[in-house]
């Protein structure tokens, strides 16, 4: 009886060794109904280190922390205790019931895994979790702001936007990526270069904050009316005081994850006054000065000068047109050469743009460039100004003069009396000398010969030319192929002709291929947009990358008349809306 009493407390023995050397891996979450706005904490416990630890995917959640490692080791009583963590921080994609899948980790050369875990994510809850305090403390402590530097400009007015994080100096931020980056639609944009973060000291609200800027843009506007900015949105994690001190009394700090939004801003933009725009304004707003300069004003003929047409100062300097330079005929212009030196900064563009005209005269004579004048908005004064440039004479001393101009200086310069004499019409031949003509007799000549046969050799090639014909009928691929390729002709016939004329060009395109779609579609210019044309076109069996040439064209069209284009550009342009037209007519179903 008492061996079996000692064999029984042996038996005891060896099993509670046995369960507390049984290793433990296990996956525990902060809860398993949350909020879609509200993050989720996993905590991926073992009570033996381990090697090779594998996450799951987490695909339906945003990682926005971890992972983090704790490991606790400790004695208590002759025993030691361990525990190491790998913990997340979990953002939900989207409202649901999902599986969070097994993690696995390699211990003493055995695999171990955890299991699942299904967590039901449900709408925005009004207190998000994380500790509360913390979470609250956080909510209250962190603000990015979106610094608008005027919220009602005219068209084409610069403003600046600048996103500023602004951070309590009782709290931190431990790290922060863009979640959302903010497309400026309807606007001109630049980003300006941040060289190095650095934190400041200011106010919000009043309050004493710490503050970066995160990103400085300058936009100008495209459009009138109400113009919505996309928010800048940010995954922060913050470390804020916890309930917790130290051996010493402070506060340890925890970790909260945080998402922080600049919200989304509304610019009114005016459009610019009707009233006293002048006849040849192009666009231009700022306040500029304008000049027009020549390299020499006198030379000789076939030598060349450069006419310089220039505008320095401040505004929308990439997005309008300069004055063309008109001069005399006799004066052969080349196509100008376009520079611009322009910078960007928080105030906008600065610098100038010029186009420079070579021009080579091919007669002596005196040639004047008449003056050109440049109109532009001044937003300051809100009030269109014009500045007109000096006549400039051309002097060429040497050269050919021309007959037109010999002709003009003998008459206005060598008047002479004229005296008839009785020789003045002497050159007039008063007499004749006719003779008879001949003709030979058309029966049985060559002509006639010709005349006879030329009905039966004109039999043969009347039967060739059948053949070709119903060949060329014959061949359906073939004829579609000469189809497409007339009907692009017709109707970029106008685009063109107005190749080199940037704004009269595009409008052309434009039409061009709003005409084609009309024909081929059968739907009005209304309805016009981008999905609808994409699906009809997709319906008709068209291919995605011809429906992608295609609707690259139009929104090059758009982008074109705010943005400097060149001609090898516009003759890219009209090729490719050319072969893509014929593409869509040869695969529409």
């Amino acid at each position: 009886m008492k061996l079996i009493k000692h064999i029984s407390i042996l038996f005891l023995i060896l099993a509670t060794s046995i369960a507390s050397a049984q290793v433990k891996f296990e996956a525990k979450v902060s809860k398993t109904t949350l909020g879609i706005n509200e993050r989720l904490r996993i905590d991926f416990e073992m009570n033996q280190d381990g090697d090779n630890f594998v996450p799951p995917s987490f695909e339906n959640f945003d990682v926005v922390g971890g992972p983090n490692t704790s490991v606790s080791n400790s004695w208590r009583n002759g025993k030691r205790s361990y525990q190491k963590t790998y913990s997340y921080f979990l953002a939900p994609k989207s409202r649901g019931k999902f599986t969070i899948k097994q993690a696995t980790i390699e211990i003493d050369g055995e695999t171990y895994k955890t299991f699942p875990i299904t967590v039901n994510v449900t709408a925005a809850v009004s207190k998000p979790n994380g500790s509360t305090a913390a979470s609250d403390t956080a909510n209250d402590k962190i603000h990015l702001v979106a610094e608008v530097s005027k919220a009602n400009p005219y068209l084409n007015e610069a403003i600046t936007v600048v996103y500023k994080l602004y951070v309590s100096p009782d709290i931190g931020v431990n790290s922060w990526r863009e979640k959302e980056t903010p497309r400026y639609n309807d606007f001109w944009s630049q980003n300006i270069e941040i060289k190095g973060i650095n934190a400041l000291e200011g106010e919000y609200k009043g309050e004493r904050y710490r503050y970066v800027v995160l990103r400085k843009t300058v936009l100008y506007p495209q459009k009138t009316g109400a113009l919505k900015l996309e928010p800048l949105v940010l995954d922060i994690t913050v470390e804020v005081p916890s309930n917790r001190r130290d051996i010493f009394g402070r506060a340890l700090m925890t970790k909260v994850p945080r998402v922080v939004t600049a919200g989304s801003r509304t610019i009114n933009v005016k459009a610019l006054p009707e009233q006293g725009r002048p006849a040849d304004f192009t666009g231009a707003v700022g306040t500029y000065e304008f000049n027009v300069t020549t390299s020499k004003t006198q030379l000789n003929a076939t030598e060349s000068l450069q006419a310089k047409i220039e505008v320095k100062g401040k505004g929308n300097l990439k997005l309008f047109e300069l004055p063309k330079l008109t001069v005399p005929s006799s004066l052969e212009v080349y196509e100008p050469e376009h520079q611009e030196n322009v910078r960007t900064n928080l105030s906008g563009m600065q610098g100038s743009i010029s186009d420079t005209y070579t021009i080579v005269p091919q007669y002596r004579g005196k040639y004047p460039v008449p003056s050109i004048s440049f109109s532009y908005f001044d937003p300051n004064s809100e009030s269109y100004k014009r500045i007109t440039s000096d006549e400039v004479i051309i002097d060429v001393i040497e050269g050919p003069t021309a007959a037109s101009s010999n002709a003009e200086n003998v008459a206005v310069d060598n008047k002479q009396s004229v005296n008839p004499t009785s020789h003045t019409f002497a050159f007039i031949k008063t007499s004749s000398n006719w003779s008879d003509i001949t003709s030979e007799p058309l029966f049985k000549s060559t002509r006639f010969w010709l005349l006879l046969l030329l009905p039966f050799l004109a039999i043969p090639l009347a039967i060739i030319f059948r053949r070709g014909r119903d060949k060329r009928n014959a061949d359906v691929q073939g004829n579609r192929i000469r189809k497409a390729d007339r009907l692009a002709k017709k109707y970029l016939g106008e685009a063109k002709k107005a190749l080199g004329k940037k704004e009269a060009f595009y409008l052309a395109l434009e039409k061009a291929l709003h005409n084609y779609l009309k024909a081929k579609l059968n739907i009005e210019t209304s309805d016009f947009n981008k999905e609808k044309i994409e699906s009809l076109l997709a319906e008709r069996e068209v291919q995605s990358h011809v429906v992608s040439d295609f609707l690259s064209i139009l929104e090059n069209c758009e982008l074109a008349r705010y943005t400097p284009i060149t001609q090898v550009t516009m003759q890219n342009d009209f090729d490719k809306a050319a072969n893509t037209i014929s593409l869509i007519d040869k695969q529409l179903r």
